[in-house]
């Protein structure tokens, strides 16, 4: 097998791993979306502390947010190496 295959090869295994993690990770931000979500409206009608837990929740939710932005930039470059490395074969 060439060399190219093989990396292309690998190349599609670390992206299939980043697609898993991107599903994991957007199924963890759509739960703290949840909890944000409640206590904005505690924070709404609450005191303090309940302001205070909003402002926690709501950097977790940016916190994945920018993980799963990361981690779909990561993906992009490695299909962008991949695409590259498929037409040099077709050539």
């Amino acid at each position: 097998m060439k060399r190219a295959h093989r990396k292309i090869f690998r190349l599609n295994d670390k992206i299939a791993s980043l697609e898993s993690e991107i599903g994991q990770t957007s199924a963890e931000l759509e739960y703290h979306r949840s909890i944000n979500a409640d206590a904005q409206e505690d924070a709404a009608i609450g005191n303090y502390i309940d302001r205070e837990e909003a402002g926690l929740t709501a950097g977790d939710v940016r916190r994945f947010e920018k993980t799963i932005a990361t981690l779909e930039s990561k993906r992009a470059r490695l299909a962008g190496k991949r695409d590259g490395l498929l037409a040099k074969l077709d050539d």
